[in-house]
C-alpha cells in the first residue's frame, strides 16, 4: 500500500482527499517510481480545489511534477534503481501524477534526472523552474541579450517569477520585477531583480502602444498584464508567455508586431521534445545558483498539500512548494 492525493467526482461532488492504494490501481506504463518529491503547482491548486476544470479523468492522482527512483521498468532507457524526473505530459490531469509516493508512467515522459540536483533540489525547480529557462531559451533565440535592454518579469513573486528573475539576473540582465505584494520586495531583490514596479501598472486596460521599455518581457499573467507588457516592448523585442493567472484572454492590438515588430513567443512546458527538455535541464544545471533554491521553496508533507493548495491560488504563498510524499 502506499499514499496518494486522489481526487474523486462523482454524486456527492469534487473532493480531494489523502488516501491508501494499492499497486493494481497504478495506471498502464512501462515504468514505475518510487517518488520521492512532488511540488504544488498553480496546475495542481486548480485540479485539488477544483477552481479551474483542470482534471480529465476521474479518479486523478494530481501533481505534474516528480522526482524519484525506478522500481520496475520494460523501457529500453531505465532500469531499476535509476534515478528520473517528470514535468508536464498531462500528468496529474489525464494521467496520475506525482502528489503520491508510487507512479506508472510512459517512460518517454521521463528524462534522467541531472547530475547537478538531488531529488529534492529538482523539485525546488520543477515545472517552474523548467519553464522559466524555456522563455529565456525563447529570448536567446530572438536575440534578446544583456546588452540590448531591460527585461522585465510579470508574476514576479510565482515560481516561474522567482525563477526567471534569478537566471536573468545571472546572466546579466537588468530584470525588472512586477509585483503586487510589497511584503515581497526584499525576496525579488534577493533573487537579483534591479528595480521592482506595482502590477497596477500593467493590470489595467491600456493603449494599444505604450512608450518603448523592455527588450524582453517573461510573463505568467496574461490577460491585461500580458497585452501592456507587449504594448510597452522595444523595437524586435521579445515577450515570451507562458501563464495565465490574470486570465486567458489577450485584449490586446496587433499594433506592437506589426508596428515595432514585437514577437510574442508562447512557451507550452508540458509537451516540449525530449531534446529541448534537456538543454532547458542543462542549462538550469549551469546557469542556476542553487544556493536561492532555500529562499525560493519551502517543504511539505504529503498531507499538507490539501490545506496549501487553496493558499497557492490566493496568492498567499511565494516561489515553489516542495512536496516530500514520504511524510
Amino acid at each position: 500500500m502506499f499514499n496518494a492525493i486522489v481526487i474523486d467526482k462523482d454524486d456527492s461532488g469534487y473532493r480531494a482527499s489523502l488516501q491508501q492504494l494499492n499497486d493494481a490501481q497504478l495506471p498502464e506504463g512501462d515504468v514505475t517510481v518510487q517518488v520521492a518529491y512532488s511540488t504544488l503547482n498553480f496546475k495542481d491548486g486548480l485540479a485539488i480545489t477544483g477552481s479551474s476544470p483542470v482534471v480529465r479523468k476521474f479518479p486523478m492522482v494530481p501533481g505534474i511534477d516528480l522526482a524519484g527512483t525506478v522500481e520496475a521498468s520494460s523501457h529500453p532507457d531505465y532500469k531499476p534503481g535509476d534515478q528520473v524526473l517528470l514535468n508536464g505530459w498531462g500528468v496529474g490531469e489525464q494521467h496520475w501524477g506525482g502528489l503520491a509516493q508510487k507512479a506508472r508512467l510512459n517512460g518517454d515522459w521521463l528524462i534522467a534526472l541531472p547530475e547537478a540536483f538531488t531529488p529534492a533540489q529538482a523539485m525546488a525547480i520543477g515545472t517552474a523552474g523548467y519553464t522559466a529557462m524555456l522563455c529565456i531559451l525563447a529570448l536567446e533565440r530572438n536575440g534578446v541579450t544583456p546588452d540590448r535592454g531591460e527585461v522585465l518579469v510579470t508574476g514576479a513573486n510565482g515560481g516561474v517569477g522567482s525563477f526567471a528573475i534569478a537566471l536573468l539576473s545571472k546572466l546579466g540582465y537588468r530584470v525588472v520585477a512586477s509585483t503586487g505584494r510589497v511584503s515581497e520586495h526584499e525576496y525579488l531583490k534577493q533573487l537579483g531583480a534591479a528595480e521592482i514596479i506595482d502590477r497596477a501598472t500593467l493590470s489595467a486596460p491600456g493603449k494599444p502602444l505604450a512608450k518603448e521599455r523592455w527588450a524582453g518581457v517573461i510573463d505568467s499573467v496574461g490577460s491585461h498584464t500580458l497585452a501592456n507588457a507587449c504594448a510597452s516592448t522595444r523595437s524586435e523585442g521579445t515577450v515570451a508567455a507562458c501563464g495565465l493567472a490574470q486570465g486567458m484572454d489577450f485584449p490586446a492590438s496587433v499594433a506592437p508586431f506589426i508596428l515595432r515588430g514585437v514577437t510574442l513567443a508562447g512557451i507550452n512546458s508540458v509537451t516540449q521534445p525530449k531534446a529541448r527538455r534537456l538543454q532547458a535541464w542543462d542549462r538550469l544545471a549551469t546557469d542556476l545558483d542553487v544556493a536561492l533554491l532555500a529562499l525560493i521553496s519551502r517543504e511539505i508533507s504529503l498531507s499538507e498539500a490539501l490545506d496549501a493548495a487553496p493558499q497557492l491560488l490566493a496568492g498567499q504563498l511565494r516561489g515553489r512548494v516542495v512536496v516530500d510524499v514520504n511524510r
